[in-house]
């Protein structure tokens, strides 16, 4: 019987993940060593949601062009859960929180962030507001449901 090998290369790609979060919508972004390519669920940036929300979603990609090399770089998200604005949100959160740790490798994380935070803080915390609790007494109508009142 023969055996056969298996080639294993000695190149490692360094991998980072992380996630952001919007409303009900989870985005989670895997950035790794390529070609440049960004994914949303498979489908290409330039294919995904319409213009602005392409722009939207390139934003932390821009900010942080000088500090790192985009065109090396492939950006892999997958997105559930909520609305499409929200997903929007979560993606951009998950990208730049991803893009920090990539940045921290070459020793330039600080100064990502700070740039980060200077154009809009909810790309790295995201955002804190969360609906209002409902109350005991009318717990399936909302937190703030009355009786509607008749005067006639």
């Amino acid at each position: 019987m023969s055996e056969k090998k298996k080639v294993i290369h000695d190149a490692v790609k360094k991998v980072f993940h992380d996630a952001g979060k919007r409303k009900r919508a989870l985005a989670r972004a895997t950035i790794s060593e390529g070609k440049g390519v960004v994914r949303i669920d498979s489908i290409n940036l330039n294919v995904y949601g319409n213009e602005t929300d392409q722009l939207r979603i390139r934003e932390p990609m821009v900010l942080a062009r000088e500090l790192v090399d985009m065109d090396k770089v492939d950006v892999n998200i997958v997105v559930n859960g909520g609305g499409h604005s929200g997903q929007i949100d979560a993606i951009r959160t998950a990208i730049s929180r991803a893009l920090l740790q990539y940045a921290a490798k070459s020793k330039k994380e600080e100064a990502m962030r700070v740039k980060l935070v200077e154009h809009d803080r909810s790309l790295i915390s995201g955002d804190s507001r969360r609906t209002e609790p409902h109350k005991p007494s009318k717990s399936s109508q909302g937190p703030r449901a009355k009786r509607q009142k008749s005067y006639r």
